[in-house]
């Protein structure tokens, strides 16, 4: 009985002892555990309110969409980041060592990922200077279509027959780029070829009669010019200026009353012909 109590007795001194070595380490670090949890949560809160209040005022100032999710979640991963970091600077970890651990991470993927990094920077680049937006009819890379969306790699196409083509970024920042949407008019060339015996005044008061049309602007006005003089026809072409929206409808509708009312008119749209020669021997 007496050999029980002592042990029990030595359990006890060695609790006291190590809860007065332990105690005051462990209410140091569950205060600084303490302080950091609420400033992790406090932060991530703030964090999450302040990116939805930027996307509030990205709406109310009509940015385009795509800009609108890139930049809330380019700064909700940073200040995240950022955040983190703090945190554990707080509880005794180095920042100094973890950002080193950070940066060679860094490194190592930025290594194993330089398209994926070169499409990212082409799509920083597309955002930021806008050589395009959602809806517009661009060329690029050898395709034409109107732009679907832009994402942070890749930016997608549809076609006209309604294909649906993905161009990296990288490749699209970096390359030549058409865009047939960006200003409010366009011209139109209808280029046709009359006979040499024909008429040029007649045939351009018959063209500039085509243009009469009330979707042609007024300026600049429509003209017919002499382009060239061809093998086989005098080239003319007729200019007008449209809305952008009307180009196709208007292009379309001109090549066919051209062909129809220069015929009407007795002027001949000639097309190659060759001569051939018989000769009988002897």
């Amino acid at each position: 009985m007496d050999k029980e109590f002592f042990v029990e007795l030595l359990s006890l001194e060695n609790v006291m002892k190590m809860s007065q070595d332990w105690l005051p380490l462990l209410l140091n670090y569950a205060g600084k555990l303490t302080l950091a949890l609420l400033t992790l949560l406090l932060g991530w809160w703030l964090i999450n309110m302040l990116v939805r209040k930027v996307g509030r005022t990205l709406d109310g100032r009509e940015v385009d969409r795509a800009l609108h999710g890139f930049i809330g979640s380019l700064a909700s991963i940073v200040l995240k980041i950022l955040l983190l970091v703090s945190v554990a600077s707080m509880v005794g970890v180095e920042t100094t060592s973890f950002i080193a651990v950070i940066g060679a991470a860094g490194l190592a993927v930025g290594l194993a990922l330089q398209g994926s990094l070169s499409n990212f920077a082409g799509g920083v680049l597309i955002m930021v200077f806008r050589p395009f937006r959602i809806g517009d009819w661009i060329e690029a890379q050898g395709v034409a279509g109107s732009v679907d969306s832009i994402q942070i790699f890749h930016t997608t196409l549809k076609t006209g027959d309604n294909k649906v083509v993905i161009l990296p970024n990288g490749s699209l920042s970096n390359g030549h780029i058409v865009n047939y949407s960006r200003e409010a008019s366009r011209r139109v060339d209808i280029n046709v070829g009359i006979d040499y015996a024909s008429d040029i005044k007649q045939a351009r008061a018959v063209l500039l009669q085509i243009a009469a049309d009330p979707r042609v602007r007024s300026e600049p006005a429509p003209a017919v010019m002499v382009t060239g003089l061809g093998d086989n026809a005098v080239n003319l072409q007729l200019r007008v200026w449209v809305a952008t929206a009307d180009f196709w409808a208007v292009n379309f509708d001109f090549i066919e009353q051209a062909k129809e009312q220069l015929s009407a008119a007795g002027i001949g749209i000639p097309f190659p012909q060759r001569v051939v020669h018989l000769v009988q021997a002897g």
